[in-house]
């Protein structure tokens, strides 16, 4: 057995920039459902419609930009422009007077996301090598997820102390956003020698003869990743779910940060065991475990039922994320890392947008209980998927 590598500094101070972003996103992340619907009068159908053209938004301009990277050679100017525009986004969730300023709004910040998103996990990849990468994934998505339970909470508390304006917690949240940004300037640096001789050539990565350099093994991934993201529409869904048990308003954004929790403790431990096993189990009992959440979430009507769903819903994400993340790295020729993780967060942006809107056509028409029964359904067939899957 080969002996597992440090993780360099460069992969915790990346870790941290996702922290202080996250905080800032969930900050308002964990308010917009309810600011759509309760402030600006939106159906569900609109919050699944936002969430999902902002994702999908992500994904599509995370296929330019990790390729971008391959071609210039750098990662991290990139991700610098998409922290900093994520970051500036913030405030035009306070000036928003209707619900199409709100998905713009809400696409601006998703555009900053999938600017840094490719190049950044290229970047890990770049910092790594196989004894550690899973590992080094598994803790960015940990600190990430820290991030994600401490911006609610510090929603929570600025809901509570500001009487329930929304407005004000969004214009606060764009602080901890310039600090990541920041960070990842001072703290971060690149392997610029390593980087640079493979983009030597000046290939577009985009082009034919490019993408035949792909194994099978990495088109297995993407299509695991399409079919998984049908079954996992946006967490807006869960926090209308507790707002339907009787949860108070302020208290809303505790949600996400249970879901969170359980993400950040299971992320770096799951994803450290994908360095040493058959990273395919673990996405069969992530698969499992989300199957579980989303029976629970349709079956029982309780705060306490319903938190109990989140929480498994946070373990299947540490079970799978840091775990895909390994396995596109794994899969990709070194050169095309960025565009690898693009291609990735393509095809599942684009099939989070068509489960997002079912989630809210479902939603509308049937009930909360049928989005979730009909997530669990979707999970079974990724389940079937994965266990003919060769990566």
């Amino acid at each position: 057995m080969s002996k597992t590598s440090p993780i360099p500094r460069s992969i915790w101070a990346l870790g941290f920039v996702s922290l202080l972003m996250d905080i800032s996103s969930e900050m308002v992340h964990s308010l917009l459902p309810l600011f759509l619907t309760g402030v600006l009068g939106a159906s569900a159908v609109w919050v699944g419609l936002i969430e999902g053209v902002g994702e999908a938004t992500a994904m599509l301009v995370k296929v330019f930009s990790g390729p971008l990277s391959d071609y210039l050679g750098k990662r991290k100017p990139l991700a610098v422009f998409g922290y900093t525009l994520g970051a500036l986004s913030k405030p035009l969730f306070a000036l928003a007077p209707t619900v199409g300023w709100v998905m713009g709004a809400r696409v601006t910040d998703r555009i900053g996301k999938g600017i840094r998103g490719a190049p950044r996990d290229a970047l890990i990849a770049d910092l790594t090598d196989h004894t550690n990468r899973g590992a080094a994934y598994g803790l960015r998505q940990s600190l990430d997820t820290i991030g994600a339970l401490l911006g609610p909470l510090l929603a929570v508390w600025l809901m509570v102390l500001l009487h329930d304006e929304y407005r004000k917690v969004f214009w606060m949240a764009a602080v901890p956003g310039l600090l990541a940004a920041s960070l990842l300037i001072l703290a971060v640096r690149e392997p610029a020698a390593e980087v640079k001789s493979s983009a030597r050539a000046r290939v577009n990565p985009l082009q034919f003869d490019a993408l035949k350099s792909f194994p099978k093994a990495f088109w297995w991934v993407v299509g695991i990743g399409g079919v998984f993201s049908l079954c996992r529409f946006s967490e807006a869904f869960l926090v209308l779910r507790a707002q339907q048990t009787g949860l108070e308003l302020a208290y809303a954004p505790m949600v996400i940060v249970v879901m969170s929790l359980v993400y950040s403790v299971s992320a770096y431990p799951l994803g450290k065991l994908s360095d040493k096993m058959d990273a395919r189990w673990l996405l069969m009992i992530g698969v499992v475990v989300l199957v579980c959440a989303d029976l629970t979430l349709g079956a029982f009507h309780s705060v306490y039922s319903v938190m109990a769903g989140v929480a498994l819903w946070g373990l299947h994400m540490g079970f799978t994320q840091g775990v895909l993340s390994a396995l596109v790295a794994r899969n990709s020729p070194k050169h095309l890392r960025g565009t690898a993780f693009g291609l990735f967060n393509l095809i599942s942006g684009l099939t989070i947008l068509g489960a997002s809107l079912l989630a809210g056509v479902l939603w509308e028409d049937f009930g909360s209980a049928y989005t979730f029964y009909t997530g669990a359904g979707l999970g079974i067939l990724v389940l079937i998927l994965i266990t003919f899957a060769r990566v």
